[in-house]
């Protein structure tokens, strides 16, 4: 095995015994994500012992697990969040949506830059910046990460009864996390902000990562989609992207009527949020939500790029405050 580095050290690879060049740093990552770089086995199974079990030489000779595991990929995540953010317990149900960790802290590092860019270059960090995660899941990723990075109080919203609890019992076994996420069950499905934002309560943004699939055999053909680039064959429900409910995975029309439906509800509420944002991962309905954008006159809206691999999305984030309602936003909740 060979390291290879240029003169500035911006390119670094390791070279296979079968001569395959890995980068050994993720470089489409945002610069503040800590997993730019490869993942340190070793160091993560000393950390959460039980991912050692999973944890072998691939075929290119390089320490790794397998990723077609479910039970391996939720080891570790568990390494992850317990090596990078200090989450010493986690677990999630069976068949629940395992999130890959690395995409989701981009979107909070990439929001924490828009929330920057409002604020003259100072980013508002603390518990008195609230942020609103629409469909938090069994997993409770975006708060762990959001907290762990930037101190910010987070209320994660879910329709899911069984995702709620495991959100909150996630919070109760990692006691500094009580004070700090607050978990709220939406009641009706039809709603997204009604009855989970408070009368007079007020958030700095939301984050969404809104179901993708437009029906439960469009989410299935796309998880035959993705065993067969894992070169293996599964045909078992439960399979079904590593876990992941109907809520989780589709709704009906799908990414771009769920968004649709959340533009034109933040817009009853123009006041309440500074940033409302969403991922969008077709790049197909961009068109669509432009034009809901526009339908309820969104002040300002910003499109963020991320790339994970060869897997591209993008934020979507929209305000109706005004350049006078911002500054007032500002020098009232972000200050130094």
């Amino acid at each position: 095995m060979v390291k290879r580095k240029n003169k500035n050290n911006s390119s670094q690879f390791i070279l296979s015994e079968k001569s395959k060049i890995f980068p050994l740093e993720k470089s489409d990552l945002h610069p503040r994500n800590k997993h730019r770089f490869r993942y340190d086995f070793d160091q993560l199974s000393l950390c959460c012992p039980e991912l050692k079990a999973f944890v072998s030489l691939n075929k290119y000779n390089n320490q790794s697990i397998d990723f077609s595991d479910p039970v391996a990929v939720k080891t570790l995540n568990k390494a992850l969040l317990k090596y990078f953010y200090t989450i010493s317990n986690w677990d999630i149900p069976a068949n629940y949506l395992c999130p890959p960790i690395p995409g989701r802290a981009d979107y909070i590092h990439y929001m924490a830059d828009l929330l920057n860019s409002c604020n003259n270059g100072t980013l508002p960090q603390g518990k008195s910046i609230k942020v609103l995660d629409i469909g938090v899941g069994a997993n409770c990723v975006y708060p762990l990460i959001g907290n762990s990075e930037y101190g910010w109080h987070f209320v994660g919203s879910d329709i899911d009864t069984v995702a709620i609890n495991s959100a909150k019992q996630i919070i109760a076994a990692n006691g500094s996390l009580n004070e700090a996420i607050e978990c709220r069950l939406q009641k009706s499905p039809s709603s997204i902000f009604r009855d989970i934002i408070k009368p007079g309560e007020v958030f700095d943004m939301t984050i969404c990562n809104p179901p993708f699939h437009a029906s439960l055999a469009e989410a299935e053909a796309g998880t035959e989609r993705k065993w067969k680039n894992l070169g293996i064959k599964k045909n078992s429900k439960t399979d079904l992207n590593f876990g992941g409910q109907n809520t989780e995975l589709w709704c009906q029309g799908g990414e771009e009527s769920f968004v649709s439906k959340m533009i034109e509800q933040s817009a009853q509420l123009p006041k309440t949020c500074f940033w409302y944002s969403t991922l969008i991962s077709k790049k197909s309905n961009l068109p669509a939500v432009y034009r809901s954008l526009q339908k309820v006159q969104a002040v300002d809206v910003k499109t963020i790029e991320m790339a994970q691999g060869q897997k591209v999305s993008r934020i979507v984030a929209w305000t109706f405050l005004n350049k006078n309602e911002q500054n007032d936003w500002r020098s009232k909740r972000w200050k130094p």
